[in-house]
């Protein structure tokens, strides 16, 4: 009668001797069998230190060499190199208050050009196309079509 030792927990168990030629009976419990077939290591958070398991396609694809335990502590991380003027989409960090002024204004919320009332398709335009210049006479209502019409094939107003 084979006994044999458990790889995970040294635990000695009976192993039927076809099953042991069959290459089975590494593993005394299903338990031992799941640990046994994990691949990868244990890392720490670099953000809060925290052990988290990763792993080996998470290892070999990390850009940065760094590791979190989630998507909380990545977001605190890459907001450090891309937040604010880092930001490849940065604008000079000018607050865009203009669609306020036109909702507190008495102006209807209707596209100029084709008549689109549909509010959430509506966005403000500058007639100057100057973003500073922020005059109610400078601003109208222009459906997301026409918006682009006008900004990419220069249509009159």
């Amino acid at each position: 009668m084979p006994i044999v030792k458990c790889k995970i927990c040294s635990t000695e168990f009976y192993v039927k001797p076809s099953q042991q030629k069959l290459g089975y009976g590494k593993y005394c419990s299903v338990k031992c069998q799941v640990e046994g077939r994990k691949k990868g290591k244990f890392v720490y958070c670099t953000i809060c230190n925290k052990k988290t398991w990763k792993r080996p396609k998470a290892l070999k694809h990390s850009k940065s060499g760094k590791f979190f335990c989630g998507k909380s502590c990545q977001t605190i991380w890459r907001n450090k190199f891309y937040s604010g003027d880092k930001h490849p989409n940065w604008q000079g960090g000018e607050h865009q208050h203009y669609r306020s002024f036109m909702l507190k204004g008495n102006t209807k919320q209707i596209c100029k050009i084709c008549g689109n009332k549909d509010k959430r398709v509506l966005i403000v335009h500058h007639l100057d196309e100057n973003r500073r210049n922020n005059n109610i006479a400078n601003l109208i209502w222009l459906c997301c079509n026409c918006h682009y019409l006008v900004h990419h094939y220069k249509i009159k107003i």
